[in-house]
C-alpha cells in the first residue's frame, strides 16, 4: 500500500494473513529486521482467528527508503502504521504488536491515532513519553568516551558501510551479540569511543536453533542490494521527536497495553545500576502485565516463540 507524505509517496510493504473479516493485529518489527521477524506470531494467531498484518518499516525490506534523516522521525513511522490499519480495518479499531524500535511505534501510535488502536503490546523496548531535548544527551554523558552503539551510529555513512560490506555476517553478529545465547557484557566493557561495533561482535559457533539461516533468508533478501541509511536514520532522528508528540495528546498510554521482555536482554542494562525494564508499566494506564521471559534476550519473540505467544495470546483474549 501507498500514502502521501512530507517525503514524497511511502509504500508500505505488508504481509497480510488470515480471513478479511477477522479481527486485525498488526505487528511492527524493530532494527535490523523485517516482517518476517514475526512468521510465529502470525502462524499462532492466524490459528486463532485473527487476521495479521505484519509490515516492512519504513527504510526496509521492499517499503519505501527515503533519504532525509527527518523521514525518519516516530510521527512518520507512526503514520506509516495508521495507514495500515486504515486501509485493512476502516471500521474497527486494530491490536498492535511492535518489538525493538517497533515497541515505541506501536505505542505512539497508540497516543497520536488513539482511535485506531484497540490495545498495544511492547516487547524489548518498554513506553517512555516523548520529551523535548535530544536523548543522546543522556548517552553521550553515560558514555563519555566509552563506545556505546547508538552514538556508533550516529555519523552518516559509517555504520552503513560496515554493514553493507557483508550484510550476512553483520546480521549474524548483530542478532548473536544481543540474543541470551552471548555473552552478557558483550555490549558494555569500556571499549573506546569509536570503536566499531562489528570489530568486536562475533560469529556464533555454534549458530542457536533458532537462528538457523533459512529463518533469516527473507530479512537478507529482501535488503540485498540497497541502502540500509533508513535503519540508521531511525537513530539519527531521535532528537526531533519530542518536539513533534510532547504536546499531542496523552503522554500515558490509555488504551490497555503490556510489555514483554527477556530476562536476558541488553535493554535493561543500558544505565548502569539500573533495570529499565522495572517500570516498564509506569507509563501505561491499564497495565495488563509485565512479563519477563526466562532464557531469552533482545530478540524474544524469535528466541522464545512459545512463552512469547502465551503471553500476548493472554493479553488479546482478555481484551
Amino acid at each position: 500500500m501507498s500514502r502521501p507524505s512530507d517525503f514524497g509517496q511511502i509504500d508500505i510493504n505488508v504481509a497480510v494473513t488470515g480471513d478479511a473479516e477477522a479481527p486485525l493485529i498488526v505487528c511492527v518489527h524493530g532494527w535490523p529486521e523485517s516482517w518476517h521477524s514475526w512468521n510465529s506470531q502470525i502462524e499462532h494467531f492466524v490459528a486463532l482467528d485473527y487476521r495479521v498484518a505484519a509490515i516492512d518499516v519504513r527504510g526496509y525490506g521492499e517499503s519505501s527508503r527515503p533519504d532525509a534523516i527527518e523521514a525518519y522521525r516516530l510521527v512518520e513511522l507512526c503514520g506509516d502504521a495508521a495507514a495500515v490499519i486504515e486501509a485493512l480495518s476502516p471500521d474497527a479499531p486494530a491490536i498492535v504488536f511492535g518489538h525493538d524500535w517497533g515497541s515505541p511505534i506501536a505505542y505512539n501510535t497508540a497516543r497520536l491515532h488513539p482511535h485506531l488502536v484497540q490495545a498495544v503490546a511492547g516487547l524489548s523496548v518498554p513506553y517512555i513519553p516523548a520529551t523535548a531535548g535530544n536523548p543522546m544527551d543522556l548517552w553521550n554523558l553515560l558514555y563519555a568516551d566509552r563506545f556505546f552503539y547508538m552514538k556508533y551510529f550516529q555519523e552518516v555513512g559509517i555504520a552503513e558501510a560496515a554493514f553493507e560490506a557483508d550484510l550476512p555476517a553483520a546480521l549474524r553478529k548483530v542478532y548473536f551479540g544481543a540474543s541470551g545465547d552471548a555473552p552478557s557484557d558483550l555490549w558494555f566493557t569500556d571499549r573506546p569511543d569509536g570503536t566499531a561495533l562489528l570489530d568486536f561482535l562475533t560469529d556464533p559457533d555454534p549458530t542457536p536453533a533458532w537462528m538457523q539461516s533459512e529463518r533469516f533468508a527473507p530479512v537478507l533478501k529482501s535488503n540485498a542490494g540497497r541502502s540500509t541509511h533508513g535503519w540508521f536514520n531511525r537513530y539519527r532522528a531521535q532528537h526531533l521527536d519530542g518536539a513533534d508528540i510532547e504536546g499531542v495528546g496523552q503522554p500515558v498510554i490509555a488504551q490497555p497495553a503490556c510489555f514483554i521482555g527477556g530476562a536476558k536482554d541488553i535493554v535493561r542494562k543500558f544505565v548502569d545500576g539500573v533495570d529499565l525494564f522495572e517500570g516498564a508499566g509506569a507509563s501505561l494506564r491499564d497495565n495488563r502485565g509485565v512479563t519477563i521471559i526466562d532464557d531469552a534476550g533482545h530478540w524474544v519473540h524469535q528466541e522464545q516463540p512459545a512463552a512469547t505467544n502465551q503471553a500476548l495470546e493472554s493479553f488479546v483474549v482478555g481484551l
